[in-house]
Parts: C-alpha cells; sequence; structure tokens
C-alpha cells in the first residue's frame, strides 16, 4: 500500500484491479452486492486478493480508492451508481463555465465527477481539511488532469481562525470538527468562512453547492446566508442531513425561508433549489 505521507506516490495505473478483483467488481457492480450492507464484505475480500488500494474510473474521473478505511470510498468503488441522485441534480444546474463548489470534499467524488460539466472554463472549489484524504484528494485531480479543480487545505465555518477536528472508529471519510472536548487524536487545521473562500478563489457566483460535514453545515451556511449577497447563493444545494440533530441552527429551515424549496431527498441528503 502506498504510505499515507508517500510525497511521490506511485503513478495512477499501478494498482489497476488484478484478474481476480476486476471481477470481483464486474460482480458487484451487477448485482445487489453493490448495496451498503455488503460493502464491508466485499472490500475484505477485494484485499485479500492485494492488499493496498484500487486505481479505477468512477464518474469520468480517476480514483485511488483506499477502500478499507473509507465508507466514500468503498461505495465508489462497488457500486457505479453510488449517489448518482445527487449528482444528477447537481448536473442541472451546472453547464460550460459554471461554479460548483463541495464542502467536505473527501476524496472527490463529487468534486472530480462534475469537474466534466464546468470544462476547462469553469471552476470546481473543493474543500478539504483532513491532510491524509487532501493528500488524496489531490493525487485524484492529478490522475484525472483537471486542472479547473481548486483544492482548499482546510475547513469551511462560521469565521476565519482555526478548528480542531477528529476521526471516529475506522472510518477516515467521516472526520468531523470538535464542537466539544476534544480527544487526544485531535488536531487544528485552518478554518476559513466560505466568502473568503470564495474571494481567494475569485469566484463571484455558485451555481451548485454540496456540503457534507458531520454535523457543521449549519456553522458554515447560517452566517454565509446571512452576509453573503444573494448573487453569491447557489442555485442548487445538496446538504447532508444524518448530523441534523448536532446543529445548532436549522439550516435548512433558514434556506426554505430565504427562498429555497426542497426539491427532493435520498437517504442522506436533503436537495434544495432557489426559487
Amino acid at each position: 500500500m502506498t504510505p499515507d505521507n508517500d510525497t511521490s506516490p506511485a503513478p495512477f495505473g499501478t494498482f489497476a484491479p488484478n484478474v481476480a478483483q476486476a471481477a470481483l467488481l464486474r460482480l458487484a457492480h451487477g448485482s445487489g452486492l453493490k448495496r451498503g450492507a455488503f460493502r464491508p464484505w466485499l472490500s475484505r475480500l477485494t484485499n485479500l486478493l492485494r492488499g493496498g488500494p484500487v486505481d479505477v474510473q468512477y464518474q469520468g474521473a480517476s480514483f485511488r480508492f483506499y477502500h478499507q478505511v473509507s465508507a466514500t470510498e468503498r461505495g465508489a468503488l462497488f457500486n457505479p451508481d453510488y449517489n448518482r441522485e445527487e449528482l444528477d441534480f447537481l448536473r442541472a444546474s451546472l453547464a460550460e463555465g459554471g461554479v460548483f463548489v463541495d464542502i467536505g470534499a473527501n476524496v472527490g467524488t463529487y468534486a472530480l465527477a462534475l469537474a466534466r460539466d464546468v470544462g476547462g472554463r469553469g471552476m470546481v472549489i473543493a474543500i478539504e481539511p483532513h491532510p491524509v484524504i487532501h493528500g488524496r484528494l489531490a493525487f485524484n485531480r492529478a490522475a484525472s488532469g483537471f486542472a479547473q479543480v481548486r483544492l482548499v487545505a482546510a475547513a469551511a465555518g462560521d469565521c476565519d481562525g482555526e478548528v480542531m477536528i477528529e476521526t471516529d472508529g475506522g472510518n477516515l471519510g467521516a472526520s468531523h470538527v470538535v464542537t466539544g472536548s476534544a480527544s487526544t487524536d485531535a488536531f487544528k487545521v485552518p478554518c476559513f468562512t466560505l466568502q473568503r473562500i470564495l474571494r481567494d478563489a475569485g469566484a463571484a457566483r455558485i451555481d451548485a453547492l454540496k456540503i457534507d460535514v458531520e454535523g457543521f453545515e449549519d456553522r458554515v451556511l447560517t452566517g454565509f446566508f446571512a452576509q453573503a449577497p444573494q448573487t453569491l447563493w447557489p442555485r442548487a444545494v445538496v446538504i447532508e442531513h444524518l448530523s441534523r440533530g448536532e446543529w445548532q441552527n436549522d439550516c435548512i429551515a433558514d434556506m426554505i425561508a430565504r427562498g429555497y424549496r426542497e426539491a427532493g431527498r435520498t437517504r442522506s441528503n436533503t436537495l434544495l433549489l432557489r426559487g
């Protein structure tokens, strides 16, 4: 396996699926095994066939998936339709030259999947604070050749400064901002408001936005909508609602009060449209 701190990772394709892994992936993609309940078992079996990450194409981009330690990477590796409803919803508001913002970008399963939709004249702003995950995101962007994807190695929040983040269990992709007492494994990362991130990137608008920051969504969005000009408000928003109970303010209700409407809902996310 490529070490987490390897500054010169092996080129993309080094970990292409071997014959047995490729057969297992085809089986998963074409059957009910791609569903969530089976993915940890598939991940263990894939690892037995060859340890380490797997290099594959997903949604038109190139990914090195460390499926053993990330539920998101398992989902995208074993299910070609992973987050398809959310991606299609966001695509409907994106076109050549568009702007997509991904808050909590993880390894890029939204940001890189939508980079083709905005094209070379567009912009994707991928915000990911965890240094290991950010490094994997950067590798995937380089492997995909998407210069229009701009990476932000920081958290988004309600003020500029620093926050503590930590990871629960073995799911590295579920790292979150600590709002109470921190564990000994927590560490500091930079934090900026969404307005600051947009200004630094030179973005004058947002066509579509996705946010998944494990219960910190309200701290990012409530202040943004209260302070940012409406010209910056995104047309389409995908927001994870699984940690809604941790919000200090109901940012979905706040957005609806500001003129958004609920256009759909999946198991994990609420889909909102402006106007």
